[in-house]
């Protein structure tokens, strides 16, 4: 739990500049650029098209619980429509 709310996501940081985000489905790493420390997430509509196929319907929770991440963590987080998902 975190902020008193359940967690879909979890996010680890790696070297390399990659975010690995582990979810009820697998796995899948967004970049995390690390000079001005920001995250690039995919707009919703791109999201559905590169996402993993259990994770295309849960940008919403992906994006929230993201956001929370950034807030404790001190990184922006941008909304990017060339933004890869690998």
């Amino acid at each position: 739990m975190f902020g008193g709310k359940s967690r879909r996501f979890q996010f680890s940081p790696r070297w390399k500049e990659m975010m690995i985000v582990t979810g009820p489905g697998g796995h899948f790493t967004l970049d995390f650029w690390m000079g001005i420390p920001t995250i690039s997430l995919p707009l919703e509509e791109q999201w559905r098209e590169v996402a993993p196929g259990w994770a295309a319907e849960l940008w919403p929770e992906l994006k929230a619980e993201l956001e929370d991440w950034c807030r404790a963590n001190n990184t922006n987080l941008e909304i990017d429509p060339k933004a890869g998902v690998y």
